[in-house]
């Protein structure tokens, strides 16, 4: 019998890590891993019951290990991916989601803030994609897939951190991509456009910046978590096993305008 192309989807007895689960975009993008099979390992700061039941009900296997990307060590990184690796066997797919963003003038900008944001949104994704790097060479194959953002094509107005760590996301997803495209493993990025998350309150709260950013947005909308459910899907599947060192947009068609 002719196999479906849609079984390619299916990410059934897959291991997936995935950081920021708690709620937003990471919340969306667990429960699309989950809905196409994969057993899910949740790296944050809090806990978030809703989730643990999410993959319950679905009959995969779900668990959270608490880190704080801000605070953690180079040791602790490498010593939660031994352990996931030490329970599960192996690891097929890590999501680096979790990330910050501070607000100031670029002339007055806090160096504190600009080390927090750089170290979640930039030098922790580095340390976990090493780290499980490792254990993709030995099994010739693995998904690795970043975060990145509009702010990785732009400059950004009054963040300053963000914009460089996310155009820093680019520099290392090409970096992995040559580094481990030999090896069977895929990394690429996913750039959402302007999303109804908690780090877009403050420009959705201002009625300017917000009609001003709806304007430029063919599809007329601020994008939701849902909408990167399918590209997630594709890029964790075999179906993107020719596709390395990707950037990809989901943003409404905002850098078409």
């Amino acid at each position: 019998m002719k196999k479906n192309i849609l079984d390619n989807f299916n990410l059934k007895g897959k291991m997936a890590v995935i950081t920021g689960t708690t709620k937003g975009l990471g919340q969306s993008m667990a429960e699309a891993l989950a809905e196409a099979g994969a057993n899910v390992v949740a790296l944050d700061r809090s806990d978030n019951p809703y989730l643990a039941n999410f993959c319950a009900n679905l009959g995969v296997n779900f668990k959270r290990i608490r880190m704080d990307l801000m605070k953690d060590s180079e040791k602790d990184v490498e010593s939660v991916i031994d352990s996931i690796i030490a329970e599960y066997t192996r690891i097929d797919i890590l999501v680096n989601n979790a990330g910050i963003s501070r607000r100031g003038e670029v002339h007055e900008f806090n160096y504190d803030d600009w080390l927090d944001v750089m170290q979640v949104n930039l030098t922790a994704p580095f340390l976990l994609s090493r780290a499980v790097s490792r254990g993709f060479i030995i099994q010739r194959s693995g998904k690795i897939i970043n975060m990145a953002s509009m702010l990785s094509f732009q400059g950004g107005i009054r963040v300053p951190s963000y914009s460089s760590s996310k155009h820093g996301i680019v520099g290392l997803t090409k970096s992995f991509a040559v580094a481990l495209g030999p090896y069977g493993v895929n990394v690429n990025a996913i750039a959402p456009g302007f999303m109804d998350t908690d780090l877009t309150l403050p420009l959705q709260q201002d009625t300017k910046r917000n009609a001003s950013i709806l304007q430029r947005i063919p599809t007329g909308r601020w994008g939701r978590g849902e909408d990167l459910k399918g590209i997630l899907i594709f890029l964790s599947s075999s179906m993107s096993d020719y596709i390395n060192g990707a950037i990809i947009p989901v943003d409404g068609g905002w850098l078409t305008t």
